[in-house]
């Protein structure tokens, strides 16, 4: 065997007594010296279970104790004593409760067993520290000692280097934390003299290497622990009698913000063991502005910047910064803020450490890191008394502690604190407070307690604990995609009796957002910002899935994200890209004045606070930061101060065009409006007629086709074919417009800018239209942008839909049924609700006139006698594309009138003229899906007749006329005169949107899930669906689906979302046999196979590599975990199997009651075949519990004790906080009980009886 630097081992040292199991809560807590045990060996928790279950034991065939000279390897020899524990045993078969245990330890944190000989995985901190806390981003993987990444903002501003996630399976273990003993032993039992050692605990020069089971025996058992908010390695070195911990967590509830690392060495041996430690970062960069790019492109360079200076004149206080900000710019930035790393022994006064920060120091000339040069070199006593220097390098960060002595069970703790000052005076004020005893174990109590009091909206109790926690996990990284709402202004009671629609003193504001940006999904710039009320921009799709349950979860913000999101549509029927957080500004200065004047100290704050709150918009987080830089004394709580301002605030949403329009956008606002008409049916009405809402202005427009058709040659350059290349442009004279609102004072453009006006430049009013209005001008758009056979939606606008893998489908003239079938469903909703409430319309006058002319097409296209062949042609029809031509040419000129300003004029639609053309539209989309349904896919084993709905469609213009036009590129532009229309194989979306026209049909539903079931999308290995059917012999013009391997990333792998929206079909369809035989099966999470899986059974992945993929050890395992729109999809799952679809409906008499009409399993209530009893109530019924708007708690009395499917309570019992009870007999709670719940107002708990 290869030999190593970590040497020594002990001569004859093991023991052969299997101990009683330690039951410590923690493997991290400290062990105090335990004179009742004179056994060596410490059992963590975590082992004990291991213990307890035989967890993955692993044999030893052989009993000869090795000597010192024969250890090469650190932890060579050691034997198992899980494998002794289970000898003469008698197994059972576990039951699947008993599998479950073994993969949680006792807090529910998952445990990875030889973490670091399993395949890779990364994942993340969450990167929360609390309304009132300073986040740090962080993320980890299973190699050497999990941190690969941290540091504030985002990327750009590390204090370890961001790298992708194959980067960091190879760098972490070298560059990220590592920890150095160096040491003796006082002597062993059945040796006279001590021995030397330098171990490196976590190294992967000792990690097992799976299936070398008896050659492994020697080396260190490792395991990983993975909490909501934190991560714990824990390595038990039986050699050397060494148990290493090592516990990290962001600091919550704190000015600053520090990634906080815990180290616990603890002697595991039946003597003395006598040790220094390195212990901390093996490069840590410096402040010095955005850096990702540089570190990646010009690192050498670089580190001429570089330094490291001192707070004091000892090595306690390094502060690593550069001396400027890197550039060859004539404004030269002088960088005064820095990085710090502040260590300290744990319950020792006056216990910092010094930091050892010179590389060179450590690793000598070794310049992979690898092997500790310096130190075998001398020691780590010496390294610490020599001169060390800082400057034109990367630096360390390891904490140095010098010779320590420990008695058997003995444990000694370094607590470390990395973060950001801004400026060097500020580390002793920091040192101080975070060393004080007691500090660093409370902040970890609080960041375990934080994430309890954040995913306590959804507890839940079942007879499954895995479900229950499922659940929790799926509700945090849904809410860190789509943002935590909290409610702010909250000043009396009334207001706290109120939602946010009825108190206009009330503002929502979401916190904890960010885009997904990890390590896998390298491709995203995260931002979260490190203030108090944390938060950062996100995608479109991807914010406006993750807040569909926000009303469900908090009913007390009334429509906000409804009207939130249909402020973003824009007048061309498109959104931006990017979701900002909310901002807010000050209209009467005077009341600011006097709010300031309320809660600040002196009059001195109270003048900055007031010029802050009149100068301009803000938002929470930024108040604070101020409040701390210019030095503003408040008199009142944070929490007071916040609600006074908020209360007084106009707010404005925000949002950024990113980069063309993508077709799938506008597909969410349905759900958003179901989820609220859910919880408030009776305030439909209002919301979409009494509601009044901008139009977004995004500085590119879309471009009409004769601008984007480009002639072009084929890929083998033999002939010409027209695409559709550069479909937006970024403008220049909304550009202008925009820059008309710039402050010249400032410098800074105005709020108003965002919003489409009347009139000139800089002048007129923002224009504004009713809910249902928007909607109807969004159906009318969309209508207007069929494709030519009027089957699916163009990709006009540059980008696909949801799948954006298909990024080469808007080239190809390509069009989605997706979004063909989700229009169906937006004009059914405007005609119901105009119907219902049978009010006029009141549109932008332009839009009437395009209305006008798609219906006078409509009318020559059914008076001109066309009738569908029973074949369709591939061929457009001549009288379909003259039809197709002339209402785009419509939707042109429409857009073009409206492209900086609206006229101000309205038209008005009376509610029988709206009906009569909504319906004429709905009637023409249902022919088009039938044309799709016969005209069909196309692929291996798939000849169009499976019955499956298609997904895409191509057009290939067959004729066309040169317009005199060229591109940016010098390529002619064309106007199209003929198409034919190509096709593709399946794809997962048609279906899955599909079933929203047919879920009210349970006869069609289940037709339409057997022709799925028995399609190319079902993956027969996994029993999961994939994302495409085989696209084996596919163009790669259809994007980078085609560039990726079979069942890797979208093509044709278990896309996790959508399969997950399939579920949710079935669920909505009624088909609930197959939906909890699909879910129990396996699709879903957390019942898959943990051990191919890969991770955590509670965390969703974006895909799961399929059965289509060629290596057979990667089928079944997540990639790109967590962030996913999946979460949005189980919180729906999850709501109505708990709650029903609508928990809020409106009776005959007009009146709101609730109702709750779950659908639940038996096996939810009691699985005695899985070993999972359930829990009975005083009458021996079963029961479940779940919290119903994140405060009630609700149990379900199961005395059918059958399946809950589709029926309602008998009987209701309603308890309030003062004790008293509400019995309602009968399905529904009446008005006035079920208001007071819905308002959250001293209700305690709800019983209902079935």
């Amino acid at each position: 065997m290869a030999s190593s630097y970590q040497q020594g081992g002990t001569s004859g040292y093991r023991d052969e007594e299997l101990e009683s199991l330690n039951t410590s809560s923690s493997p991290s807590n400290t062990l105090n010296n335990n004179s009742n045990n004179s056994s060596w060996k410490r059992w963590t928790m975590g082992a004990a279970l291991l213990a307890l279950l035989g967890y993955t034991a692993i044999n030893s065939t052989s009993n000869n104790v090795p000597s010192a000279d024969s250890v090469g390897l650190l932890g060579k020899g050691h034997h198992d004593l899980k494998a002794k524990a289970g000898k003469g045993v008698k197994k059972h078969a576990m039951t699947e409760a008993e599998k479950n245990a073994e993969l949680f330890d006792e807090t529910r944190r998952y445990i990875l067993h030889n973490y670091d000989s399993r395949s890779p995985v990364s994942n993340f901190l969450p990167g929360v520290a609390g309304v009132f806390g300073k986040p740090v981003w962080s993320f980890y993987v299973n190699r050497g000692q999990g941190i690969a990444s941290f540091g504030l903002t985002s990327k750009q501003f590390p204090m370890l280097e961001f790298s992708s996630a194959n980067k960091a399976y190879q760098q972490t273990p070298y560059l990220g934390f590592r920890t150095f003993l160096q040491g003796s032993r006082g002597g062993h039992s059945d040796s006279k003299g001590g021995s030397s050692f330098l171990i490196e605990p976590f190294s992967p020069a000792t990690a097992k290497v799976a299936g070398l089971d008896e050659e492994d025996s020697g080396k260190p058992t490792r395991t990983m622990y993975v909490g909501t908010n934190e991560m714990e390695i824990v390595e038990e070195d039986d050699v050397h009698g060494v148990s290493t911990s090592v516990t990290y967590f962001v600091l919550p509830e704190d000015t600053i913000a520090s990634l906080v690392r815990r180290t616990t060495i603890t002697n595991t041996g039946d003597d003395s063991l006598t040790f220094s430690a390195l212990d901390g970062l093996a490069r840590m960069e410096p402040t010095g502005g955005k850096l990702q790019w540089s570190l990646k492109n010009m690192g050498r360079t670089l580190e001429g910047w570089m330094g490291v200076y001192h707070a004091d004149d000892t090595l306690n206080l390094p502060f690593y910064r550069m001396s400027t900000e890197p550039s060859d710019d004539a404004s030269v930035k002088i960088e005064k803020a820095g990085h710090y790393a502040i260590a300290f022994v744990e319950g020792k006064k006056d216990g910092i450490l010094p930091i050892v920060y010179d590389t060179e120091k450590v690793f000598g000339f070794s310049t992979t890191l690898q092997e500790p040069n310096g130190i075998l070199a001398s020691s780590i006593e010496d390294i610490v008394d020599m001169p060390q220097y800082g400057d034109a390098k990367t630096s360390s960060a390891f904490a140095a502690l010098r010779k320590v002595k420990l008695a058997p069970g003995e444990s000694i703790t370094i607590t470390s604190f990395y973060g950001e000052a801004d400026a060097v005076e500020k580390l002793p004020g920091i040192a101080k407070k975070v060393s004080s005893i007691g500090y660093s174990e409370k902040k970890l109590e609080r960041a375990r307690e934080l994430m309890l009091e954040l995913t306590s909206s959804v507890e839940t109790h079942t007879a499954n604990k895995l479900f229950d926690g499922a659940i929790k996990q799926n509700y945090l990284d849904n809410s860190l995609r789509g943002g935590m709402p909290l409610i702010l202004g909250e000043l009396d009671d009334k207001a706290r009796a109120s939602n946010a629609d009825e108190d206009e003193r009330l503002k929502v504001y979401h916190i904890f957002s960010r885009i997904h940006g990890d390590l896998e999904r390298d491709y995203n710039d995260f931002a979260i910002d490190p203030t108090f009320f944390s938060q950062g921009p996100g995608n479109y799709r991807d914010v406006a899935q993750n807040r569909r349950s926000d009303v469900i979860f908090s009913p007390r913000i009334g429509a906000f994200v409804v009207k939130q999101f249909l402020s973003f549509i824009q007048a061309d029927g498109y959104e931006p890209l990017t979701v900002e957080a909310v901002s807010y500004w000050i209209e009467d200065k005077n009341q600011g004045a006097r709010v300031a004047s309320r809660v600040t100290k002196t009059p001195e704050s109270a003048a900055i606070l007031g010029a802050i709150l009149g100068g301009g918009v803000f938002r929470p987080g930024q108040l604070f930061t101020l409040f701390e830089q210019i030095g503003v004394e408040l008199s009142v709580s944070n929490q007071q101060a916040i609600d006074e301002i908020m209360a007084i605030a106009t707010e404005s949403p925000m949002a950024v065009y990113g980069s063309g329009y993508w077709a799938d956008h506008w597909e969410y606002y349905l759900d958003l409006i179901e989820a609220y008409t859910s919880i408030y049916p009776d305030g439909e009405e209002s919301l979409m007629y009494d509601t009044q809402l901008q139009y977004f202005f995004s500085t590119a427009s879309v471009k009409p086709r004769s601008e984007k058709y480009v002639v072009d040659y084929t890929f083998d350059g033999k002939s010409k074919h027209v695409l559709q290349l550069d479909a937006t442009s970024f403008d220049l004279e909304k550009v202008a417009e925009q820059a008309a609102f710039r402050n010249k004072t400032t410098g800074l453009i105005a709020n108003e800018a965002n919003w489409q006006r009347t009139g000139k430049a800089g002048e007129g009013r923002a224009f504004k239209s009713s809910a249902i209005a928007k909607l109807f001008l969004l159906g009318a758009i969309k209508y207007a942008t069929r494709d030519a056979y009027g089957m699916g939606i163009e990709y006009e606008g540059g980008r696909p839909g949801w799948n954006d893998a298909m990024n080469g489908l808007a080239g190809m003239v390509g069009s989605g049924m997706p979004e063909t079938f989700e229009l169906s469903e937006l004009l059914k909703y405007v005609l119901d609700v105009v119907t219902k409430y049978q009010r006029p319309l009141v549109i932008p006058a332009e839009l009437g006139v395009m209305v006008d002319r798609i219906n006078a097409a409509l009318t020559v296209l059914l008076e001109s006698g066309y009738e569908d062949a029973e074949t369709l042609p591939k061929d457009v029809p001549r009288e379909l594309f003259v039809y197709w031509d002339t209402v785009a040419a419509a939707r042109e000129d429409y857009r073009n009138t409206v492209t900086n300003y609206f006229s101000g004029d309205t038209t008005t639609i009376s509610a029988a003229d709206a009906i009569e053309m909504l319906t004429n539209w709905f009637d023409q989309v249902q022919i088009g899906v039938g044309r799709a349904m016969t005209i069909g896919s196309k692929g291996i084993d798939d000849d169009g007749t499976s019955g499956v709905p298609p997904s895409y469609f191509s057009y290939n213009i067959t004729s066309w006329v040169t317009n005199n036009m060229k591109n940016s590129k010098g390529l002619p532009l064309a106007n199209a005169k003929a198409m034919a229309v190509g096709v593709f194989p399946l794809f997962l979306e048609g279906p899955t949107r599909y079933m929203k026209l047919i879920k009210d049909d349970e006869e069609q539903m289940e037709n339409m899930y057997n022709k799925v079931l028995n399609s190319g999308l079902r993956d027969e290995q996994l029993k999961m669906y994939f994302l495409s059917a085989d696209l084996t012999g596919q163009s790669y013009d259809m994007g980078r689906m085609m560039a990726f391997a079979a069942g890797w990333l979208e093509n044709q792998s278990i896309w996790m979302h959508m399969s997950y929206k399939y579920y949710l079909q079935l669920l909505r369809g009624k088909l609930y046999n197959q939906f909890f035989t699909e879910m129990k099966g396996g699709g879903m999470l957390p019942f898959m196979d943990p051990d191919v899986y890969g991770r955590s059974l509670m965390e969703c992945s974006s895909f799961i590599a399929s059965s289509a993929f060629k290596d057979p050890s990667v089928v079944g395992r997540g990639f790109l975990a967590r962030l996913s729109g999946s979460t949005a999809e189980f919180l729906s799952i999850w709501k109505l199997m708990f709650m029903g679809p609508n928990p809020y409906i409106i009776n005959d008499a007009g009146d709101v009651e609730m109702q709750l009409i779950p659908t639940l399993p038996i096996w939810l209530f009691e699985d005695l075949e899985a070993g999972a009893k359930g829990t009975r109530d005083d009458d021996g019924n079963l029961v479940v519990s779940f919290k119903i708007f994140a405060s009630i708690m609700v149990t379900y009395h199961n005395t059918l004790g059958t399946d809950l499917f589709d029926v309602p309570p008998t009987k209701y019992v309603v308890t309030m906080e003062d004790g008293s009870t509400v019995d309602v007999e009968g399905s529904s709670i009446p008005t006035k009980t079920a208001i007071q719940i819905r308002k959250l107002l001293g209700v305690k708990s709800i019983d209902a009886y079935f």
